[in-house]
């Protein structure tokens, strides 16, 4: 994985590269096919995120500079296995990852992190909505229904209750390459602390159950194990056309799924 430095100081935001709708998805289209111009423009684009992330981490004794440097490497990782076909907003997708980086540096590090009382409130504010709405549909919450209940953005939903769980994000490492580490957005398969991840992982190991063996197979190769399409191609004796298409097929019936 190629390794970008990024300097904070002196860093001008409105120089950094707006980025349009469609302009994503031809960069990720290119990023794709291995083009490290659109990598390194899509990071640029994405460097606003990573700041307004770190500032949640004011109460933290480490300095600021470091935590930016680190929230561009979960910014990286985020960008290297964000799958456009999910149908969920990159940002979405990144800020946890972000959060995660950052967080799990900190714990390495043995600093300590200051939560808000708002966070906390807000964080709190989630839960009791969570536990509502359970109660009065008898279902599992999604996380935009969480964020219209207490009347809240999804990402400060997210934000909050990231905050006052403990340093163990579910963008632990699993599966580690050559120095490049490879994360899944929900590790379903360890019910450990199953409880306090219910955020990342509403209602996905049931979507997985509907998917045929085989498509099943591929999701699991491509976000568990962090295999390219190539990789999988490769393991089940099929096309790389192949692969694409039957994930696709599994991600839109997930979809469906988690949207019904």
């Amino acid at each position: 994985m190629a390794v970008y430095k990024v300097e904070i100081c002196g860093v001008n935001t409105s120089k950094l590269p707006l980025l349009g709708a469609e302009e994503k998805e031809e960069l990720f289209r290119r990023i794709r096919e291995g083009d490290q111009e659109a990598r390194e423009r899509y990071i640029k684009g994405n460097l606003r995120l990573v700041l307004s992330v770190i500032q949640r981490f004011s109460g933290s004794s480490e300095n600021i500079d470091d935590l930016f440097q680190i929230g561009c490497i979960g910014l990286m990782k985020a960008i290297d296995n964000f799958n456009p076909d999910m149908m969920v907003k990159f940002s979405t997708y990144a800020v946890p990852m972000i959060v995660g980086e950052v967080r799990r540096y900190l714990r390495d590090s043995g600093s300590s992190i200051r939560v808000s009382r708002s966070l906390r409130d807000t964080a709190y504010k989630a839960i009791y909505a969570r536990e509502s709405l359970m109660k009065k549909n008898s279902k599992e919450p999604t996380i935009m229904e969480i964020a219209d209940e207490v009347g809240m953005s999804r990402e400060e939903v997210v934000y909050a209750l990231d905050a006052i769980q403990s340093p163990v994000s579910l963008y632990e490492p699993i599966y580690t390459d050559g120095g490049d580490t490879l994360y899944v957005m929900d590790q379903i398969s360890d019910k450990k602390n199953r409880e306090e991840r219910w955020i990342e992982q509403i209602s996905l190991n049931e979507a997985m159950n509907r998917l045929p063996e085989r498509e099943r197979h591929i999701i699991e190769l491509r976000f568990y194990e962090g295999k390219t399409q190539m990789e999988v191609a490769k393991e089940i004796e099929i096309s790389q056309a192949q692969v694409s298409r039957l994930e696709k097929n599994a991600l839109r019936i997930m979809r469906n799924y988690l949207t019904s």
